[in-house]
């Protein structure tokens, strides 16, 4: 059986592919846990911007808001 990671409530950071750039970059809040779909789970998240709701893999997400940003900073930083 397949556990979830992350928990209703918890701040994650989105971790961006190469087909996810329409999809806003930075912290969301877990919504709800959803089943999981190919080994992978899923998860309702609130995007903290701008309060958009979407589905992503848990294969998308890191815990917390620190350690994510040292891991993935942005474009700013490159500059």
């Amino acid at each position: 059986m397949i556990h979830h990671k992350f928990a209703v409530g918890q701040e994650v950071h989105f971790l961006p592919g190469s087909m996810d750039f329409h999809v806003p970059r930075g912290i969301y809040t877990i919504v709800r846990q959803l089943p999981a779909e190919a080994r992978d789970c899923q998860y309702r998240v609130r995007f903290k911007g701008d309060g958009h709701e979407r589905i992503l893999r848990e294969s998308q997400l890191a815990a917390g808001t620190a350690s994510a940003s040292a891991q993935w900073p942005t474009a700013k930083a490159h500059q």
